[in-house]
């Protein structure tokens, strides 16, 4: 009995090593390694992630790796925000007063493009009382990726990303994004129970229209003078055309005022709080579409004051997430494992054994027998290897069957090769 439990215990050590991965905030970003470009020839998505022991930083234009544009009606061109965010790696909870989400950047989405919130810049006879939902208002200027350009050319979304993921009903929905108080957004399916039980079901906002037809309270149940009345409903001004004509209800969905929830989930298996967008059951986004009138957890103030230009004022060291070596012991033999997750979107990990030191080349392959990509072409020494495959990072690659093949030769091996396939689902 005594050695079974030592043998279950040593496989669980061999397990643990060999399937460890960096921490999210560091590894979900997609990281544009190969200087391709977006929209107006930007060059597109995240350029740079360097990381302290409290703190990630960010570097992005802004601009998105797919097609975007046109705009309806709106006037603005997308431009190099040249943003730089900073997260913290530790979020906590506001145990005090909430941080109310701004107007403009209020976090980012893994390729750097900004998340504003549900408003416009706009309320009812100015009086900051009656504000407008910028998904009913503003969105017959989105694009088909549910986006759009606001003065100054910062390109955005106030829903889900459409573009950015494809999300399988399924699979627990993968990292898409981080606010600024650091913790991390999902898309709209999550474990049914927060403890990781249950299957995965779709995350219910725990929003609903109120049922008014006069705007003179809140949602609070403020009773408002006259001269701070709403417009009354119609088909001017639709129930939705402001963000006060949602309340929330307390558990009436799954999620809190502040559209998340503590969770264990695929990344965090520990537990963490995170946000979840809302989709209905048709896939159609409703509100609060990504996060609540408020923050979660205590925010990175520097993002708000900086408007998404932070200066790095610590020592930080640049993140690489491509390869690394996550053992030294030497393999009993060379190997290729299985990628996970499989499928996947928009990354996925492949980890590789090497035997004596060699040259090494990783490369993915359509289901014709083109080369797409180019994961690692280098010499490296014997041990246990990942690579992080990000999709997105080649705009080639699109949803399909593909083959990652690892080839291995030193001068006192023969040469080594192997193949396995893997799904992508965009």
């Amino acid at each position: 009995m005594k050695k079974i439990a030592l043998l279950i215990f040593a496989i669980f050590l061999i397990s643990s090593e060999l399937f460890a991965q960096d921490p999210p905030i560091l590894s979900s970003w997609i990281r544009n390694t190969t200087n391709y470009t977006g929209y107006n020839g930007i060059l597109a998505d995240v350029q740079q992630v360097r990381y302290s022991a409290n703190y990630v930083y960010i570097n992005s234009t802004g601009i998105p790796n797919y097609n975007i544009g046109p705009w309806n009606g709106n006037p603005n061109v997308p431009t190099n925000q040249a943003y730089v965010f900073k997260f913290s790696r530790n979020p906590v909870e506001n145990t005090g007063t909430k941080t109310s989400t701004p107007l403009g950047v209020i976090g980012t989405w893994i390729n750097g493009v900004a998340i504003f919130n549900p408003r416009d810049a706009m309320s009812y006879n100015n009086q900051n009382i009656w504000h407008q939902n910028a998904v009913t208002v503003e969105g017959p200027s989105f694009d088909a990726c549910k986006g759009h350009p606001a003065p100054g050319g910062a390109y955005h979304n106030h829903e889900d990303p459409a573009c950015l993921h494809g999300f399988n009903p399924s699979e627990h929905s993968p990292v898409i994004g981080y606010l600024y108080d650091g913790f991390p957004v999902y898309g709209p399916f999550g474990y049914s129970n927060p403890n990781g039980t249950g299957g995965i079901s779709r995350m219910r906002s725990g929003y609903r229209l109120r049922n008014i037809t006069l705007r003179t309270t809140l949602a609070d149940g403020t009773v408002l003078p006259a001269n701070q009345y709403g417009p009354p409903v119609s088909a001017t001004y639709p129930l939705e055309y402001y963000i006060e004509d949602y309340e929330y209800i307390l558990n009436l969905g799954d999620l809190d005022k502040y559209n998340g929830r503590f969770c264990v989930t695929p990344e965090y298996p520990g537990g963490i709080y995170a946000y979840f967008i809302s989709n209905d059951s048709n896939n159609i986004p409703v509100y609060p579409y990504i996060t609540g009138p408020q923050y979660y957890g205590v925010v990175t103030t520097e993002n708000i004051s900086s408007m998404g230009h932070v200066t790095v004022t610590e020592p930080v060291q640049t993140y690489n997430p491509l390869t690394s070596i996550i053992s030294n012991t030497v393999p009993a033999q060379y190997s290729l494992h299985q990628n996970y997750p499989n499928p996947f979107n928009p990354s996925t990990t492949i980890v590789y054994d090497i035997q004596n030191n060699a040259d090494v080349k990783l490369s993915v392959f359509d289901i014709t027998g083109r080369e797409v990509a180019v994961l690692v072409n280098e010499k490296q020494q014997a041990g246990t290897y990942s690579v992080k495959f990000i999709s997105g990072q080649f705009n080639n690659i699109s949803s399909g069957i593909y083959i990652y093949k690892i080839s291995a030769s030193s001068a006192s091996d023969k040469f080594f090769i192997e193949s396995k396939k893997m799904l992508i689902i965009k």
